[in-house]
């Protein structure tokens, strides 16, 4: 008999991951065997490598992601830490010259964002998220692009090949991405894989390259790699970081912009 090869351990971790996220983070270990059409004893070698990395938690019968918040429904992400989100958005907002163009991604800090845009003028907005699109559509000359794709719940947005497709249509003045994690080693980190193909395409388009992220991103792993670390200009908080990070911001070469109580840098 010929034993069938299994693919690479690596690509099988991400086809994991990207199945438990699309199950809403949790499932049984049948259902995600049935899914990727392999049997419960590769699911459980893989889940042991993915829980070694803190990628995910091991339960008696079935797994769920560690990362939470970033597969939470899009409101309930909203209404989380929705302070340091508004001031980290107001300052941001700040950097934005009338007349520019932008892309606005699907996280929660960007949504705030937006919400802090509508009094600037003629913007030309590109965009897979439904609330940005929705919030500036129509307002003081501004242009709104909002791409196809598959348009998923979780995120609010689209995504897919025709998302990206649609992303490389543009030169982009600045773009601003939310991130589900900040690690010192790998950089800016994102729950799915979509949304990681997604920005690295963004940031190949973009002038300017922002980071938007509240003080709980620091050390919150997640298991895709948003782009290099290298590749973005500025990232935007409303602490500051503990030392560790900040020294890897530097060498990385990204300007820290704290947004506190009054704005203050």
């Amino acid at each position: 008999m010929v034993k069938t090869s299994e693919p690479h351990s690596t690509h099988r971790e991400v086809e994991l991951l990207d199945t438990l996220r699309s199950l809403g983070g949790s499932a049984r270990t049948g259902a995600l065997a049935e899914a990727l059409g392999v049997s419960e004893e590769t699911i459980r070698r893989t889940v042991k490598a993915l829980a070694k990395s803190g990628l995910l938690q091991r339960v008696h019968g079935g797994v769920y992601l560690t990362n939470k918040d970033a597969l939470s429904p899009f409101a309930a992400r909203l209404g989380r830490h929705s302070e340091e989100k508004a001031r980290i958005a107001a300052q941001v907002a700040g950097m934005i010259p009338n007349g520019s163009s932008l892309f606005l991604d699907v996280g929660s800090t960007t949504a705030f964002v937006a919400e802090k845009l509508k009094d600037h003028r003629d913007l030309t907005v590109i965009t897979n998220a439904l609330t940005p699109a929705q919030g500036l559509v129509g307002r003081n000359g501004n242009k709104v692009y909002l791409a196809g794709g598959e348009l998923r719940e979780v995120e609010s947005g689209s995504f897919g090949q025709d998302t990206i497709a649609f992303a490389q249509r543009f030169h982009i003045d600045t773009a601003i991405l939310s991130i589900d994690g900040i690690d010192t080693s790998s950089g800016f980190l994102l729950a799915g894989a979509a949304e990681a193909d997604l920005a690295r395409v963004v940031v190949e388009r973009a002038k300017r390259r922002i980071v938007v992220a509240d003080h709980s991103k620091f050390g919150q792993p997640a298991p895709f790699v948003a782009c290099p670390a290298d590749a973005v200009d500025v990232l935007v908080t409303d602490k500051a970081p503990h030392p560790v990070f900040e020294k890897r911001l530097g060498e990385w070469g990204i300007e820290l912009v704290l947004a506190g109580p009054k704005g203050q840098k």
